[in-house]
């Protein structure tokens, strides 16, 4: 087998023996069979976030997870984290039982920090010897029902909008799942899992990577994120020269860096209602149709957040004439009105004039 493939796994077997022309049978003498178990590397490896775009709160902690998903391995891969090139230690999370939904995990660990952000120590809080809470089959609790708020409100006018000062009383501790799936071309596929509650402090523009080892690999292979709050959304608006009547695309094509995970995006218009009425509208695109002349000089915000923090850009909006529309024919509601009806007006007038005169 100069060149095996994953469809040559399974057993084989020698038969050795002699063939009796008097009978014309084969006469099986010995036979031995071997089980040929093909092995094959990863063919990729991806980290994402899980659950994003998603809502969150600026003013509260929450729970954040990384997804790294490894296929086309054979037999399953050994998968785990690293925070800034150093392994994290993880808590393992039992296998979920099956129809269950989401879970949260359990509360935080202390650990003092430098910064470079590498914990340095990983001490249980108020357990003896540093010890870690044995995982339960039970889905572990929340963050605020084990041990109540863990930050402090902060009004409004306080807080950055770039980064959420949320005070922390404890760090996060990590925790970790694997699962792996049979696919129908004999390899796996491996999902390792790690969550934590997200602290903009500590967390923003840390490098986090999903590391692979295989038998089949003669080094690791890996996939690495930097989790990275927004900056300064670049806005492109067309048409660049809008007339009364145009259709008006705000679109967000990129930012000052690089942004993990996903962000939402908010638009607004500064002292007013969107032209349809609504508050705020959410997407990567706003669309205005049909832009009346009242809106000249109106100012739209582009709000972009994802949980590290937040960040706003302006675009005004400048509407030139048309001059298919002929100037001063456009009623309250944006309709035409006809010549006639201004001279019946005109008409009107002039006889109320001549009869008061």
């Amino acid at each position: 087998l100069p060149e095996v493939r994953i469809s040559d796994n399974g057993p084989y077997e020698c038969h050795v023996g002699i063939y009796d022309r008097a009978t014309r049978e084969k006469v099986v003498l010995a036979s031995g069979n071997i089980f040929l178990n093909v092995m094959a590397p990863p063919t990729s490896i991806s980290v994402l976030a899980a659950d994003t775009p998603a809502p969150f709160s600026r003013y509260q902690a929450q729970n954040f997870t990384l997804v790294c998903v490894v296929s086309g391995g054979k037999p399953a891969p050994l998968v785990y984290f690293k925070r800034d090139g150093e392994p994290i230690e993880a808590t393992p999370l039992p296998e979920p039982p099956a129809g269950a939904g989401s879970w949260a995990p359990r509360n935080l660990l202390h650990r003092d920090l430098d910064d470079t952000k590498v914990p340095k120590s990983l001490a249980a809080e108020g357990e003896v010897g540093g010890g870690r809470p044995p995982a339960t089959a039970d889905p572990p609790r929340g963050l605020a029902a084990e041990r109540g708020p863990v930050t402090e409100t902060i009004p409004e006018t306080v807080v950055s909008r770039e980064f959420p000062r949320w005070v922390h009383v404890a760090e996060p501790i990590y925790y970790f799942r694997h699962t792996h799936a049979p696919v129908s071309d004999g390899t796996v596929e491996a999902r390792a899992t790690l969550t934590w509650t997200l602290n903009p402090q500590i967390d923003n523009e840390a490098l986090f990577s999903c590391e692979v080892k295989h038998p089949a690999l003669s080094m690791p292979m890996q996939s690495e994120v930097t989790l990275v709050a927004p900056k300064g959304p670049k806005i492109t608006m067309t048409p660049t020269r809008a007339r009364v009547g145009d259709t008006v695309r705000i679109l967000v094509q990129g930012f000052q860096n690089e942004v993990f995970p996903e962000p939402l995006f908010t638009w607004t218009r500064v002292g007013s209602r969107l032209l349809d009425g609504s508050a705020e509208h959410d997407g990567k695109e706003l669309v205005l149709e049909r832009v009346p002349a009242e809106l000249n000089g109106s100012m739209y915000r582009c709000t972009a957040q994802n949980p590290l923090g937040s960040t706003d850009t302006h675009t005004r909006l400048i509407v030139f004439e048309n001059p298919n529309i002929p100037r001063g024919t456009e009623d309250s509601n944006g309709s035409l009105t006809s010549h006639r009806g201004f001279r019946l007006v005109l008409a009107l007038t002039l006889t109320v004039i001549l009869e008061l005169t």
